[in-house]
């Protein structure tokens, strides 16, 4: 009898590397093979289970919202559409919202936007090391080389400003500039953080020739950084933020979020999405948004992730020929090593942790939002006998 992973190479076109565990259910923060061992999930499906596995109020809200209806298209509205978008909307502190499948067609959507607002021939900036999706427009906007090689031409007017570089910032951006999107903690490039002096800059260069600037909170907003979104921090309000991933509580959805500038830009017709904002997906969504701002749950990410990276820092003191560099907020955090991730990500996995590692040397730290300081004090111990181990 066939493996399940043998059966995988013969149905599906080989995009994936796949981790070598069959999962038979989740249970809060941990999957649970088919053997029964259990493994602690630390990337939380890419950052999208932000409430875990299984969260009994998500299962309450989808169970009841596809016994009335699974999917209506969008010529109507339903009320679990709007009662989601009020909660969107109030938390992120913007005016409209564009209702999406996932977040590489949040960018698609925002593009097409920035477009009809600025007009072709203005330039459109993201950084280096950035990642913003797979789909055309977003693999532009992608700045590493890997995720856009063989797939040329690419959407016209993309560029590069290089990250952290405030003299790259200053010769490129004027008054040809559209738009700047930018990660404000990039999570594929490798938990890195734009510095207070380069957002210093780019706020000064917005207010001088008035480009549309742009968050893409995709991987690191919904609570994970302990705020909302990681440019509260830093006291910016962007024209528009993508969301996704979190948003939906497992199910996929996305968003783009625009000020009222923007209110008119579109019309009837000019853009749309048949799965976008599906019933079902807002139902489980509505609760995440419940549980992360009204229950209590940012407070507490915001606790956990400071004593975490703590930690984290004081394992770089410990093992300074083994990391290099600590980095992120609240539960988006970076452990940059001096060697390749691959064996730690093996080694954590035999110990019944999930990690990733992303960029070859970081190992990214993604926890589902409900986890508590004895997860938290699990990894630690085990990261502690992985480094003295290697």
């Amino acid at each position: 009898m066939k493996s399940i992973f043998e059966k995988e190479k013969e149905l599906f076109l080989p995009t994936y590397n796949r981790i070598p565990i069959e999962i038979s259910h989740g249970e809060g923060v941990y999957l649970i093979d088919k053997t029964g061992k259990k493994y602690m999930d630390f990337f939380s499906g890419l950052a999208v289970n932000a409430l875990g596995y299984a969260h009994p109020k998500i299962v309450k809200a989808v169970s009841e919202q596809i016994s009335k209806y699974a999917h209506l298209s969008n010529n109507y509205i339903t009320d679990i559409q709007v009662e989601f978008t009020e909660k969107l909307l109030k938390y992120s502190k913007m005016s409209k919202a564009f209702l999406t499948n996932s977040g590489t067609e949040a960018i698609e959507g925002t593009l097409k936007l920035i477009r009809l607002k600025v007009g072709p021939e203005k330039k459109i900036f993201s950084l280096t090391n950035s990642f913003h999706g797979r789909t055309y427009g977003a693999m532009t906007l992608t700045a590493r080389e890997k995720y856009k090689k063989g797939f040329e031409p690419l959407l016209p007017n993309i560029f590069h400003i290089n990250h952290n570089d405030i003299e790259d910032l200053q010769d490129k951006i004027n008054e040809e500039t559209g738009a700047v999107i930018l990660e404000f903690i990039q999570g594929e490039g490798g938990i890195n953080e734009a510095s207070e002096g380069f957002l210093k800059k780019l706020i000064e260069l917005k207010e001088k020739y008035g480009f549309i600037l742009v968050a893409d909170a995709i991987q690191d907003g919904i609570g994970r950084s302990g705020k909302a979104f990681v440019h509260e921090y830093f006291n910016i309000k962007p024209d528009i933020i993508v969301a996704a991933k979190a948003i939906g509580g497992g199910l996929p959805l996305g968003a783009f979020l625009t000020t009222d500038e923007f209110t008119d830009v579109f019309h009837v017709g000019q853009h749309g999405t048949t799965y976008g904002g599906n019933p079902v997906c807002c139902a489980a969504g509505k609760v995440v948004l419940e549980e992360v701002f009204e229950n209590g749950l940012i407070e507490k990410v915001n606790e956990l992730g400071a004593y975490f990276k703590n930690e984290l820092m004081f394992l770089q003191k410990q093992f300074p020929d083994k990391i290099k560099e600590v980095r992120g907020r609240g539960f988006i955090l970076g452990v940059e090593l001096h060697t390749e991730g691959a064996i730690y990500v093996k080694q954590f996995r035999t110990a019944g942790i999930l990690a990733n590692c992303t960029n070859l040397k970081v190992i990214r730290i993604l926890p589902p939002l409900t986890s508590n300081k004895e997860n938290i004090d699990f990894f630690l111990n085990t990261f502690k006998m992985i480094l003295e181990s290697n």
